[in-house]
């Protein structure tokens, strides 16, 4: 069992505890000891390897052996026979919003209710309204809490949820008790999908802050209200949490809460070796450790890494994959930032299935500030979106030429359908008459393995591929990638001198995060497209930057940073090599 399976264990005790009436403090032992294990700075492995738990500050005798035991065994017989006493489905029931222990015990105790499935058919029948404590009231939100379980609660896209968040970010910015606000978590980091929403404040007035924030018009319903930590769902369905810290506590509330818990973890134990302790807080003299240096002065989030001998980590890179190592020895890259883009490619208009016309798209364009603009509306085999064929494609050419321009230039280019075999959609005399091409996959999503592989390796082996668009075939939360090796679709990338996409549109965010540093160790470069559809889609690069920034990616990884001047012969470099 790995550290999170245990804390759930242990809460799990505690819940079951709870449900059988026994003492509190006995309940709270167990709740503290997984608290205790969500802060630890060191590996839990190891503290037990070198019998050191009873040293953690929250455990006792008691649940340092239990603990032991889970690491050693992966179960523990004490939780088996605990849980054997109550039904399978009953910690289910903790995961409704509203009911705690105490009202899961009475539902237990006076209805025998032990699953979310037969609570809903007692909220149903009004029993659950006849008990007491409950009533219609509580019955009805009980109802709505299942509910939005079923249909809302869980994952979102980050482009789902930026608009809401940034709003309520800015109204906690405007307010005149606020002092700092920033939103920390997934969303900070610029993950592709994020959970939930954590908003940190420092405020001295923090109860009028909390009154603010959950009376928000952008509130659907307040799940729980304090002086100092509130939680809110949005309407977009989204959980945010709000803590309101002081101004010396932001600097470790914001780095402790934009995580990720594997990069705090690997923090922590840096801070424990000079004998710190390291919250959510502020740093303390670690119990039964030697201070080994003086604890230093933090003004900011980045003082934090400077005390520890780090680089600052940016925010996107804290997902424990190298970052501490190269902030060690101060290797980290300058990550590429939403001002170095110039242009873009991949944008489509009502030619094939974009809204826009190619002038409107052009000026919208102009609106961002962009230098260039590339147009890549769909090929003939893409019926589906209204695909050009060669004459089409022409006429369209023609236009592109005549409308660019010195206050931007447009590039004449197609997405080209790969298809099932690997070949293009149009001819190579056809494609020579472009300045770019984008091979993208629209079918045959079910093929193996290695037949997508080699489809995609013989597609961007064509000189006039100038880069290969959304490459798995991913739509998050829609859609999952199809079976490709990408390694090998890098090395082929790298060989060939094709430039990789780095899809912004939030529904797709492809090529992955995870695989561009592979993808730099490569050579392979980057450009960053929006696949906009819409003028408005234009905008999405700003999460391609994101994704872009957690991909180690610099301003010279992504091709189109670069002056018109500069990506001209880059376009054309394929073509000129293999020729």
């Amino acid at each position: 069992m790995n550290q999170d399976d245990i804390i759930a264990v242990l809460e799990n005790i505690a819940r079951l505890l709870e449900l059988k009436g026994e003492n509190p403090f006995k309940v709270r032992a167990y709740t503290n000891a997984a608290r205790a294990l969500e802060t630890l700075s060191e590996s839990l492995e190891t503290l037990v390897a070198e019998d050191r738990l009873a040293e953690i500050e929250g455990l006792g005798k008691a649940t340092s052996e239990k603990i032991a035991t889970l690491v050693r065994e992966g179960k523990l017989e004490y939780y088996d026979q605990l849980a054997g006493e109550f039904p399978p489905d009953i910690l289910g029931l903790f995961e409704i919003q509203g009911l705690g222990a105490k009202k899961i015990k009475v539902l237990w105790d006076a209805l025998k209710i032990h699953s979310v499935s037969t609570l809903e058919t007692a909220c149903r029948s009004g029993k659950v309204a006849e008990l007491p404590g409950f009533g219609a009231k509580t019955a009805a939100n009980i109802l709505q809490a299942i509910e939005h379980n079923k249909t809302r609660a869980g994952q979102f896209r980050i482009g789902d949820v930026t608009a809401l968040a940034e709003s309520l970010l800015d109204d906690l910015r405007s307010h005149p008790q606020v002092n700092h606000v920033q939103i920390a978590g997934s969303y900070r980091r610029k993950k592709e999908i994020v959970r939930d929403l954590d908003f940190i404040v420092t405020s001295r007035h923090p109860a009028e802050v909390s009154d603010f924030f959950t009376s928000h018009p952008l509130v659907e319903s307040v799940l729980a209200k304090g002086a100092t930590k509130s939680s809110v769902i949005l309407k977009s369905g989204i959980q945010c949490d709000l803590r309101v810290v002081s101004d010396g506590e932001y600097p470790f509330a914001l780095a402790y809460f934009t995580g990720s818990k594997e990069h705090n973890v690997r923090i922590r134990s840096r801070a424990l070796a000079r004998g710190w302790s390291l919250n959510e807080y502020r740093f303390s003299e670690a119990e039964g450790r030697a201070l080994k240096e003086p604890l230093p002065e933090i003004h900011e989030e980045n003082d934090i890494y400077r005390a520890l001998d780090l680089e600052p980590v940016a925010p996107e890179l804290r997902e424990d994959r190298g970052e501490i190592e190269a902030a060690e020895a101060h290797a980290l890259p300058k990550l590429i930032e939403w001002q170095n883009l110039r242009g873009a490619f991949h944008v489509h208009t009502n030619e094939s299935d974009g809204r826009a016309s190619l002038e409107d798209m052009a000026e919208a364009a102009r609106e961002l500030g962009l230098e260039y603009l590339g147009i890549s509306d769909h090929s003939k085999s893409s019926f589906q979106a209204h695909g050009l064929d060669a004459a089409r494609l022409a006429a369209q050419v023609k236009k592109i030429r005549s409308l660019s321009g010195d206050s931007l230039h447009l590039f004449a280019g197609t997405e080209c359908d790969i298809l099932k075999d690997g070949s293009l959609d149009f001819s190579d005399d056809v494609l020579a008459s472009l300045d770019y091409v984008v091979a993208s996959i629209h079918s045959s999503f079910s093929l193996s393995e290695a037949d997508m592989t080699q489809r995609i390796i013989r597609a961007i082996s064509n000189p006039y591929v100038t880069m290969l668009g959304h490459l798995t075939g991913r739509l998050l939360l829609g859609r999952e990638t199809y079976r490709v090796n990408i390694p090998a679709i890098l090395d082929a990338a790298a060989e060939t001198g094709t430039i990789i996409e780095l899809n912004a549109n939030p529904r797709r965010l492809d090529m992955d995060w995870r695989w561009w540093p592979l993808a730099r160790e490569k050579g392979v470069r980057c450009a960053i497209n929006p696949d906009a559809h819409t003028t408005e889609g234009l905008k999405d690069l700003i999460f391609g930057v994101g994704i872009a920034r957690k991909g180690w990616l610099t301003k010279d990884d992504v091709i189109n940073t670069r002056p018109l001047h500069q990506v001209l012969p880059l376009l054309a470099a394929k073509r000129d090599r293999i020729r």
